[in-house]
């Protein structure tokens, strides 16, 4: 395991879920951590407990990475000391709704490709010329089992993590010849509040989604994050493809009871 003390990693999405759990298994590591979200209150409230983890370093600050003018901005006005990203998760991401193609409302559509494709590309755009510059740094994508397989009233979040999968793919060929190292971690069911958010805080029905079943925790996730991150220099993990032992693809799982 190679160490990861004194780098920078840039988390986006940290204040909840996969993000906060992977934030915390840096901080660990003693990295400086770069956090970013949507809810700034959530991040100022998780950096006693990163410091205390034993990260290096933390600066937090606020964006919604569906405005590239705002991405763009944000990364380069970063304090002095955590310019040269190291790491870069790009864990922001979300669903919206579970309804058929034709009956579904765009909106939904909208923010699902805005955040999980644009957003992915934006601050891939902004934080990847510096790693190239620089001669070093690891890309980390947040995708899914959803990208393998479409389920049913989900076809368009199905795409985005298709896209983020063939994204993901399409950038490790164009940094060949560079050191800079991706990696797509493609999780299955994680109890976080993504279903929370799926149904726009109808916890009945985000309730259901984990009933009678034993989901991954945002830990599992954010430990297979770190040991990417932490192979020797010359080891490349492309993907990690990760499920429950209840779950054998994106349609098929063991519900008990």
């Amino acid at each position: 395991m190679a160490s990861l003390q004194g780098k920078t990693v840039l988390i986006t999405g940290a204040s909840s879920g996969i993000g906060r759990a992977t934030a915390l298994a840096f901080a660990q590591e003693g990295v400086s951590l770069l956090l970013c979200a949507r809810r700034l209150d959530r991040l100022e409230e998780l950096q006693q407990a990163l410091s205390a983890a034993g990260a290096a370093s933390v600066h937090v600050f606020k964006l919604d990475v569906q405005h590239r003018a705002e991405v763009e901005s944000a990364i380069s006005n970063l304090p002095a000391g955590f310019r040269d990203i190291d790491i870069l998760v790009n864990n922001a991401g979300l669903s919206r709704g579970l309804a058929k193609l034709y009956e579904d409302d765009p909106q939904n559509w909208e923010e699902m490709i805005d955040t999980n494709v644009k957003g992915l590309l934006y601050v891939t755009r902004a934080v990847v010329p510096g790693m190239v510059a620089r001669g070093r740094g690891h890309v980390i994508n947040l995708g899914s089992t959803a990208a393998y397989i479409t389920y049913a009233n989900g076809a368009v979040y199905c795409a985005s993590k298709a896209a983020e999968k063939a994204i993901s793919e399409g950038l490790k060929i164009d940094l060949m010849g560079t050191p800079i190292r991706v990696t797509s971690i493609d999780a299955g069911m994680v109890e976080t509040d993504f279903s929370k958010v799926r149904f726009r805080g109808d916890e009945e029905k985000a309730a259901k989604i984990y009933q009678n079943i034993t989901p991954l925790q945002p830990e599992d996730v954010a430990e297979a994050i770190v040991w990417a991150a932490s192979r020797p220099p010359h080891v490349n993990i492309h993907n990690v493809l990760m499920t429950t032992i209840d779950q054998a693809n994106s349609t098929v799982f063991n519900r008990r009871g």
